[in-house]
């Protein structure tokens, strides 16, 4: 099981585990490697930032109300991470208690000395242009979804945590529940190219363990059972989907390309490729793709 944004690989700034896919901008998977395009002219070599300043300016040209708010959060900036750290603190701060400049500050100090953090939200980019069928470009996603900007606010609060930071991390996590609707404890480990589609009511707990290529919808909980301690939450594999108000209790282990059915309650560990349905006492059925990145929501009777 693949189970921590520490190994991503630094190749490729989206690319997933060999096993899976490589999400590009124009929406091709492969199942191998992919290398970096050669950079284009006046490019900076960043594919993910690229594409999404591209998409900006496209909106820009042809919505004149919108050219100062792109150019504000993504056309004067001159990277992805600095562009996350100005827009999520914008998000975020709290007039004359948490200051919008200080906390683009932490932001981008968090995101600069965790790179492995960056890449992975350009494998998330990649990952909602690919799979939501509602996401026709990936600056859409980055400045209007909420799923997108709890993950990347946890990512921040993670590298934190990670530092021993445990004040400003656990600050990041509260503002992010206020503002998102989201509440990922800065504990929690996840992976790269994850979509949180819709997002609203997502619950995370410390030491939940997210692979790579998840896909979760909304009102999820991957929490605890009881008031154990140490390691109490699930641990969630490579390619799995979680659907809409399932409820994943406890230390337990879902296998890659398994998948959660909406509603479900699950108590005991799932195994790779198997179907846990919301019907209590009913047998994990087999999956022959990887429910995560398909997105389909299907059962065998």
């Amino acid at each position: 099981m693949a189970a921590c944004v520490d190994k991503w690989p630094a190749a490729y700034p989206c690319r997933l585990p060999d096993k899976f896919y490589c999400a590009l901008p124009d929406c091709t998977t492969t199942d191998r490697p992919v290398a970096p395009a050669p950079a284009a002219s006046g490019s900076s070599g960043d594919f993910v930032w690229d594409a999404l300043r591209a998409e900006a300016q496209d909106d820009a040209d042809d919505e004149p109300l919108l050219r100062k708010f792109y150019h504000d959060l993504v056309l004067s900036r001159p990277s992805l991470e600095s562009a996350l750290a100005s827009l999520l603190a914008a998000k975020l701060c709290i007039p004359g208690a948490l200051p919008q400049d200080q906390l683009r500050d932490l932001l981008a100090g968090a995101l600069a000395a965790h790179p492995e953090a960056g890449r992975a939200a350009r494998a998330d980019l990649a990952a909602a242009r690919d799979r939501d069928p509602a996401c026709a470009k990936m600056v859409h996603c980055f400045l209007y979804y909420r799923g997108f900007l709890a993950l990347q606010a946890h990512r921040a609060a993670h590298a934190l945590w990670s530092d021993n930071r445990r004040a400003p991390a656990l600050l990041l996590q509260s503002r992010a529940s206020e503002v998102f609707g989201v509440d990922i404890h800065p504990g929690a480990r996840i992976g790269g190219g994850i979509l949180l589609d819709h997002a609203t009511g997502v619950v995370i707990g410390e030491t939940a363990v997210v692979g790579y290529g998840v896909s979760i919808l909304h009102a999820v909980t991957l929490g605890g059972t009881g008031k154990e301690s140490g390691d109490r939450h699930p641990k969630v594999g490579d390619g799995v989907l979680i659907g809409a108000g399932a409820s994943v209790l406890g230390n337990v282990h879902i296998g890659d390309g398994a998948e959660i059915g909406a509603g479900a309650i699950v108590l005991r560990d799932v195994a790779d490729g198997t179907t846990a349905k919301p019907i209590i006492g009913k047998k994990a059925e087999p999956q022959r793709e990887l429910p995560g990145v398909t997105m389909e929501q299907r059962w065998s009777d």
